[in-house]
């Protein structure tokens, strides 16, 4: 059991991951599908995740000390500083800061709001597990990975809110259908690149049973397996009753769409203790 630097510690893993993986996601899936009313959505995402990261930052500099004093002892978070813990703190406050600077932009804004989350989410592979491994594919696996949620999860809002209004059914079916297009590239490539980090981390079927992390991992699996479901649901039964007009479908459709969250923030939290908590297996 973490004690409380340790529950801190994975609280704030997973605002961080909220936060830049919804807002990196929200300004990619605004281009793609010429979204509109994200702004307010994204910056709030955006300034969580930035806060996330400087507590998060703070937090190392405590569990260095073992007490409070280090989250703003100079010393402790100048060795942090020149770690690869300084080099993900650059990058995601960085990338963030062109997010939003790119949200109040004319038409370059939202490339450069994408460019922005794109260095926010590259921030990951400087830290963590993957990155002890020190493999080239393991970082492309998992930046893949990333950008595969990170779009899934910045659609779920938009499409919600459109699916909840009558004015804009036909939007929520135009949008959800050209996400299924998408997302039968993405959600293979998601799978894949999981898959790959997972048994290159864990390395054996006795350590994915017999270790807390192998333990954790298979939860994770599981969860994904429920959001799969969901998402199935979306693209084979509600989008296309929505695209032909029942307009009981867009309840179905948002409720569905609330039960993803639900398994998303549940996987988040997941990976923040996998991530935060436990070690790899020896």
């Amino acid at each position: 059991m973490p004690d409380a630097f340790g529950l801190a510690a994975i609280v704030t893993k997973i605002a961080l991951y909220l936060g830049v993986l919804t807002s990196a996601g929200t300004v990619m899936a605004t281009l793609l599908f010429g979204l509109v009313r994200t702004r307010g959505l994204t910056l709030a995402f955006a300034i969580l995740g930035s806060f996330a990261t400087i507590l998060a930052f703070s937090l190392r500099g405590a569990n260095l000390t073992g007490d409070v004093s280090g989250m703003t002892d100079p010393e402790m978070l100048g060795l942090l500083w020149n770690t690869p813990v300084g080099t993900a703190l650059l990058l995601r406050l960085v990338g963030l800061s062109l997010l939003i600077t790119g949200l109040f932009m004319g038409r370059v804004g939202p490339w450069l709001s994408v460019l922005g989350g794109l260095i926010a989410i590259w921030s990951f592979a400087h830290v963590g597990h993957v990155y002890s491994r020190d493999t080239i594919l393991l970082d492309i696996a998992l930046l893949w990975h990333l950008l595969a949620v990170a779009l899934w999860i910045g659609v779920l809002t938009p499409l919600k809110r459109l699916a909840s209004s009558s004015n804009t059914y036909a939007s929520a079916a135009d949008v959800g259908h050209r996400f299924g297009i998408i997302a039968s590239v993405t959600v293979p490539v998601l799978i894949i690149a999981g898959g790959y980090m997972g048994y290159q981390l864990v390395g054996s079927v006795s350590a994915l049973i017999g270790t807390g992390y192998g333990q954790a991992l298979i939860i994770k699996v599981l969860l994904v397996g429920g959001l799969l479901g969901l998402a199935a649901a979306n693209k084979l039964r509600f989008i296309p009753a929505l695209r032909s007009g029942d307009p009981v479908a867009a309840k179905h459709l948002s409720n569905s769409l609330s039960g993803e969250w639900l398994f998303i923030l549940a996987v988040l939290s997941t990976t923040a203790v996998l991530t935060t908590h436990l070690t790899l297996p020896t």
